[in-house]
């Protein structure tokens, strides 16, 4: 980059949003990315900040990426709302969603179509070390990396807390020890395959490959409706492949080009083991790299143009002016 390019990149980064305090606001809690807020009347406040976690470590932070993120889930939310009910009630801020406070299940419904990933969690280095038998599936010998699998599968995990790495499990461990009852796994199993045909069809139509994803579900606490949270198709939560270079790129042993965070795990990978050694600072250009990433995922994603909010001022100031007019009895 030029000096001029790099002074650019060094006052964005200045103004991204990592500490999301609002001391007008009760009851906070914060997970990597998101800090939540609940409300006495059963309203919870979530704002995506642009904290980038990855192998379960918060990481640095990305340019615009809670607003990619949020943006990207409320339009996956609208489009599967028919499917599933979700727990969106306004969305005030670029960066806000205002939800219905839901009772949430500990088990996080993971959707998978093809041989990949680079977490602990994910089929691929599992495969790779030699395990057959993942989640309570048999895979045959035989596979390579990044191989469309021969049907969709499930492979949940045990929701971690910050700091804590999710763990892998199957549906007879989830009911023997009672997460979930067996009506409540058949019907979060049949919701999340149902979201994910929908993911794939939408993608598809964009050029897109959707490769997998993880869902959250809770219990809406006043009609006993099972409802989908958290965020739904985000590069966060999903893995996307352009659909126009993939074939020839797994025909010659190449990575996919990706529109997610495995670039970012691509790249510490290649500096470092981050579930041994400390993760190196990660240069400014390779984070603004990223942040595109985000955004043209997104406008493919969507169709639409992404309007990139102001960066000439911290993004919480923002924040909080809009929320004070969602929300004057608090401000």
């Amino acid at each position: 980059m030029t000096d001029q390019t790099l002074e650019t990149a060094e006052t964005i980064l200045a103004k991204v949003l990592t500490d999301v305090s609002l001391p007008e606001l009760p009851n906070h809690t914060s997970g990597k990315v998101r800090d939540s807020y609940d409300l006495p009347d059963g309203r919870r406040v979530m704002i995506a900040s642009d904290r980038q976690s990855a192998f379960d470590i918060v990481l640095a932070a990305v340019p615009h990426k809670g607003q990619v993120l949020t943006q990207t889930a409320n339009f996956w939310f609208e489009k599967t709302a028919e499917i599933c009910a979700n727990h969106i009630i306004d969305m005030p801020d670029p960066n806000v969603v205002i939800g219905k406070r839901l009772d949430m299940f500990s088990v996080e419904i993971v959707v998978r179509d093809y041989m990949t990933g680079s977490t602990e969690t994910s089929i691929w280095p599992m495969y790779q070390r030699g395990e057959r038998v993942m989640y309570g599936i048999t895979f045959p010998e035989g596979l390579r990396k990044n191989q469309k699998l021969s049907n969709t599968i499930l492979t949940p995990t045990t929701k971690g807390m910050v700091g804590e790495h999710d763990e892998t499990t199957t549906p007879a461990e989830i009911i023997e020890t009672g997460r979930l009852t067996q009506a409540q796994w058949d019907e979060l199993a049949a919701l999340s395959l149902a979201i994910f045909v929908k993911g794939r069809e939408i993608a598809a139509a964009n050029g897109l490959i959707l490769v997998d994803t993880k869902y959250e579900f809770g219990i809406d606490p006043d009609t006993g409706q099972i409802t989908l949270a958290d965020e739904i198709h985000t590069p966060d939560s999903s893995r996307y492949w352009l659909m126009e270079s993939y074939d020839s790129r797994f025909a010659n042993g190449r990575e996919p080009e990706s529109l997610d965070k495995e670039f970012l795990r691509l790249w510490i990978t290649s500096q470092c083991d981050p579930y041994k050694d400390p993760v190196p600072n990660i240069p400014p250009d390779t984070l603004l790299e990223f942040s595109s990433k985000y955004v043209r995922l997104f406008e493919q994603v969507t169709g639409q143009t992404f309007a990139h909010a102001p960066m000439d001022r911290p993004v919480i100031e923002r924040i909080r002016e809009n929320l004070a007019k969602a929300l004057p009895e608090f401000f």
